[in-house]
């Protein structure tokens, strides 16, 4: 029998490894986002910063696999997230979710991608439909 998921439920967090510039460069081939300043510290620097970042979409990737992690697929039935500051190549992102409500069968779960300084990276909402 499942655990009773309700108002309060936390997801078991996803610590990953700190974000590698091979794990950029293999993200940037895998998705087609083959923006430099992913991946090219000299157009990094260029733009003003100290070395490159992590894609959007790749934090966004770990909130999936959070998601996926605590149920199948098949039941996530809405996701959307804002992106409110970067991730620095070699840090290491930490996702989180918890379930703030539950109504006719759907679980609304709260996401956030965190660092280990305490930046939030990302934030978002999931619907899931619990069995």
């Amino acid at each position: 029998m499942s655990p009773r998921v309700e108002a309060g439920t936390t997801l078991p967090a996803l610590a990953l490894p700190p974000v590698s510039r091979t794990t950029l460069a293999l993200f940037a081939g895998a998705s087609g986002d083959t923006n430099p300043i992913h991946v090219d510290l000299d157009v990094a620097r260029s733009a003003g910063l100290d070395d490159v970042f992590a894609h959007g979409m790749l934090s966004m990737a770990y909130l999936g696999r959070l998601l996926t992690g605590w149920v199948p697929g098949s039941r996530l039935r809405s996701w959307r997230v804002r992106f409110t500051a970067i991730t620095p190549v070699l840090s290491s992102p930490r996702c989180e979710g918890v379930v703030t409500a539950v109504d006719d069968g759907v679980a609304t779960v709260e996401l956030s991608v965190r660092l280990e300084d305490g930046t939030t990276t990302l934030r978002g909402t999931a619907l899931v439909a619990l069995p």
